[in-house]
């Protein structure tokens, strides 16, 4: 899809994925769209100030309950409104799952719900407030739409290219002020259509979806340094998974899936779903949240014990890779 708002990779950076949809992106669409945003008294957090203080009349705080949430929001959505929820990933996710298969899944409507501060985003809050499961849940719903932007200027196209669908969608964000800048200048952005992001060969070809986008180019660039060539690849959309994208690299000897979600259920599992039906690719090896509860703390922290930093990464993927 093409852009709709002015890119611009450093302000978009230095306001998170959040902040860029909600403080920016948003603003520019009232009166393209009949929005109503609803938010699990997550406005401050979200960065949704600027839009209550512009448009009271299209801002609801439903407090903290985000079951009730959702099923306001379907209220809203079956009243012709397109209707944006927005709360915790991990609450919007699990808490809400029931709603969330009900309204958006089995009546279809047309909603967005906006997950935040995924993945290990909470640091000192703990395993509670960790969303590591979000994705599993949600490309489980039939009809969704499951989208993991990687950066803040790729969550814009994807929350513009989600108001354009009449489909319900999800959108997973993370990270918070200063997001790592995975796009520095524009680009085309289509739902459905992974992109190629690092090309330096096809001996392993690296599958990577939100956070761990930034993290496996690291990771790309010391194992090009050892002499492997690699590619990366952002799966920006789950579902509908970009099949011929994962065809087009069939010639590589490894397949890597790397991802801050747990590893059941997750990006990989949507691509090992696929390649199990073909004897035609290669073997594929998932990085992501282990099968385990995380030790709280900062979130270098939390990456390290799951070996989600780009020299740990490298390092298990050189070691897999010599291996075949």
């Amino acid at each position: 899809m093409e852009p709709k708002s002015k890119f611009n990779a450093r302000v978009y950076s230095r306001l998170g994925q959040s902040g860029s949809i909600f403080g920016l992106s948003l603003v520019e669409q009232v009166g393209k769209y009949p929005v109503k945003v609803l938010s699990s008294d997550m406005s401050v957090t979200a960065g949704l100030d600027r839009f209550k203080t512009m448009y009271p009349d299209l801002f609801y705080n439903v407090g903290i309950a985000e079951q009730n949430l959702i099923g306001v929001s379907a209220g809203l959505s079956s009243e012709g409104f397109k209707s944006i929820a927005v709360a915790q990933a991990a609450f919007i996710s699990m808490r809400s799952f029931e709603q969330v298969r009900q309204y958006m899944g089995y009546m279809h409507h047309n909603m967005i719900a906006l997950g935040i501060s995924s993945g290990f985003a909470l640091t000192f809050f703990g395993n509670t407030h960790y969303a590591i499961e979000d994705l599993s849940l949600m490309r489980s719903i039939p009809g969704m739409v499951v989208l993991s932007p990687a950066d803040a200027g790729e969550a814009v196209k994807a929350f513009e290219c989600a108001l354009s669908e009449s489909s319900p969608v999800y959108i997973r964000l993370t990270g918070g002020l200063n997001n790592p800048i995975v796009y520095k200048e524009d680009f085309h952005y289509q739902l459905g259509k992974a992109n190629q992001v690092y090309n330096e060969g096809n001996d392993i070809t690296l599958f990577a979806t939100g956070s761990m986008v930034y993290m496996a180019m690291k990771a790309a660039e010391i194992l090009c340094g050892k002499g492997c060539g690699v590619r990366v690849i952002d799966v920006h959309t789950i579902k509908p998974l970009d099949y011929d994208i994962i065809s087009d690299c069939k010639e590589s000897r490894l397949f890597v899936s790397v991802e801050e979600h747990a590893v059941v259920g997750g990006l990989g599992s949507a691509i090992a779903d696929y390649i199990s039906q073909s004897t035609c690719f290669p073997p594929l090896y998932k990085l992501g949240v282990q099968d385990m509860f995380s030790t709280p703390g900062d979130y270098l922290y939390l990456l390290e014990q799951h070996r989600l930093t780009p020299e740990l990464i490298a390092e298990d993927v050189l070691s897999k890779y010599e291996m075949l």
